[in-house]
């Protein structure tokens, strides 16, 4: 395919579709401006479709780039806050127009820093300049006809940033040009911590939104769910394929407006159930009486989740051959983690993600049949047991749970991982037992977090043994946590002189932090 596309003169199309394998890789499309006009403008666009993402480092200048967009009368006003820079007159690319992701908590804090850092701006005079800057550069976006492909609304933490009256303003800014969000592909709503007097705003904001949606695939709610019934004969019912739920109260849910929805939605691929709450019988009954298959991929539970076995029967029943990530918090009760492992092993096959915390001596056998029952598709594994506390006890249990694991996973284990995180307390004993039973496996990126006492052992060559010297494992990651004496955790990846061992059988040693899955949530959302 890329042969003919060089011979039939589609060169700038094959070194798009390049380019685009990097889009996640700050560095490399640095690097791609400098090797000539076209490898600059192609990477140009990506760089700034979202410039306030986490993922740049940030010095926070290109905020003065959109700025020199603002009109005569702007920049004195931004002069009158006592900003004096000079913009540029001119700028190579119209830089605005190339923005994709607008989340308002991330470009309200960027402002917040910008001003911070390279400014002297009066404290009291902060509010009303980041307002001022903030709905300029909505203004500034719109008027460089920029078109979103997600739209990400964050009340709480932007309403900090920029007051109730500033976000109401930008709600009415947003809707007076529909061109600029018509077209988003992703709608993430995050309400919490809103007061009873925003409620009706806020909802008849949001409904305006939605109902200006044109191709909308996916849409996020977070902690409210009333902006669902807005779906209801909409322009989504032809295009929404992904509806994430995120602790989201279905005390409040309106069942009528819930089961009209997703009996419209035509095209939809995925629900996920991320720590909502309470899974009772209304609301199982509710997804079991639907005449359209109900494709719930996620199931993420807490203490607050469910109570009952039976809900969940009835879930998973209508659901549970759709089901691919399933996770289960410390705080839930080890009985109730008992049941309802059963179930999951006699309903779901097609899981591929499990996060399981805080099991016992009693359950962790449920647990291991269930792994074994879904090797086929299993993907990521996150495991841990440990308390994390020092006491006689602690230990003991620490000790028996780590050690049923260890002699017992690594030979249930699919043949592929992508990604392993143990969270235990390691003996060599027990971790040697683990890397002979697991042998034929390949792990893409494997977590050890070490549970360290006085007198543990020193499982890194062990580690060298059967990991490095095997070429078993890509991406590594080991910490050691110190309980029992008052030092801090240290990490394989400060230790420069392992670090090059280790990369000399071609293995990249990572900060566990980096590489560790630590909000699930977010990784759900990215993933689909």
């Amino acid at each position: 395919m890329a042969c003919s596309k060089i011979f039939s003169g589609d060169l700038p199309e094959l070194i798009s579709e390049i380019i685009q394998y990097f889009r996640n890789d700050i560095s490399t499309l640095h690097s791609c401006i400098l090797v000539n006009r076209l490898w600059c403008r192609l990477a140009i666009v990506l760089l700034w479709e979202d410039p306030f993402s986490k993922n740049f480092l940030k010095n926070y200048n290109f905020i003065e780039i959109y700025l020199h967009k603002l009109s005569e009368n702007d920049k004195i006003k931004l002069n009158e806050f006592g900003i004096n820079k000079f913009f540029p007159s001119n700028t190579l690319f119209n830089y605005p127009s190339f923005i994709k992701y607008f989340n308002t908590q991330r470009i309200s804090s960027s402002i917040i820093n910008w001003i911070y850092w390279t400014n002297n701006v009066y404290f009291d005079q902060n509010l009303k300049l980041t307002n001022f800057i903030f709905l300029s550069l909505i203004k500034i976006f719109t008027e460089n006809e920029a078109n979103l492909h997600t739209f990400e609304l964050e009340l709480f933490n932007t309403s900090d940033n920029i007051g109730i009256n500033c976000f109401k303003s930008t709600f009415q800014l947003i809707l007076q040009n529909p061109n600029f969000i018509c077209n988003v592909k992703n709608l993430n709503i995050h309400l919490n911590g809103i007061n009873v007097s925003m409620d009706n705003y806020i909802e008849k904001d949001l409904s305006k939104v939605i109902n200006l949606q044109q191709d909308l695939k996916k849409i996020y709610f977070d902690y409210k769910l009333y902006p669902l019934k807005n779906l209801k004969n909409s322009n989504c019912s032809n295009t929404l394929k992904t509806i994430i739920l995120h602790k989201v109260y279905f005390n409040n849910l309106d069942v009528s407006n819930f089961n009209e929805v997703f009996e419209q939605l035509n095209v939809l691929e995925s629900i996920h159930f991320l720590y909502c709450y309470p899974l009772d019988s209304t609301i199982a009954l509710q997804i079991f009486n639907l005449t359209k298959p109900f494709k719930l991929k996620s199931l993420l539970m807490d203490e607050r989740s469910t109570l009952q076995v039976e809900p969940i029967k009835l879930l998973l029943q209508k659901s549970g051959n759709y089901l691919e990530n399933i996770g289960f918090e410390t705080s839930m009760e080890h009985d109730l983690k008992l049941e309802l492992f059963k179930l999951f092993t006699i309903y779901c096959i097609n899981i591929k993600f499990v996060n399981l915390l805080g099991f016992d001596n009693l359950n962790i056998f449920s647990a291991l049949a269930l792994i074994k029952n879904i090797q086929q598709n299993l993907n990521y594994l996150n495991i841990n047991f440990c308390q994390f506390r020092y006491d006689q006890l602690s230990l003991s249990y620490d000790n028996e749970l780590s050690s049923i694991i260890l002699h017992n996973l690594g030979q249930i284990l699919p043949y592929r991982l992508e990604y392993l995180g143990l969270a235990l307390k390691f003996n060599i004993n027990d971790l040697e037992m683990f890397f002979k039973n697991s042998q034929s496996i390949f792990i893409k990126k494997l977590l050890i977090r070490n549970k360290v006492y006085q007198d543990s052992d020193d499982i890194l060559p062990c580690i060298k043994k059967y990991v490095m010297k095997e070429k078993r494992v890509t991406y590594l990651a080991i910490e050691n946590l110190h309980v029992s004496f008052n030092e801090n955790g240290k990490d394989l990846s400060y230790l420069k002189d392992e670090v090059r061992e280790f990369e000399f059988y071609g293995i990249q040693v990572k900060n566990y932090n980096d590489l560790c899955i630590h909000q699930i949530c977010d990784f759900i959302n990215e993933l689909y």
